[in-house]
């Protein structure tokens, strides 16, 4: 990790095109801003953490939707219509 120290005003690059300025420093508490392209996402810790994992559940099927599946799978083919 890489540990900096900045005054209100200041800011640190990220790359080319992320700035993150330090906008006010009150006791423990610290105000930042991110200017950052829109096609970058830019989430609080705890919300990029709560996204991911609701993401992940939502990509992973259940005991039942397997087997659900499983058995429609399972089932023989319908019989085609005839050749016209």
């Amino acid at each position: 990790m890489l540990v900096l120290t900045r005054k209100a005003g200041e800011s640190v690059m990220i790359g080319d095109d992320v700035v993150v300025t330090v906008l006010e420093a009150r006791g423990d508490v610290i105000r930042i801003g991110i200017q950052a392209p829109r096609d970058v996402q830019v989430h609080r810790e705890e919300v990029y953490q709560e996204l991911r994992n609701a993401n992940r559940e939502a990509a992973s099927p259940t005991d039942a939707a397997v087997r659900a599946l499983t058995e429609l799978l399972d089932r023989p083919a319908a019989a085609s219509p005839p050749d016209e």
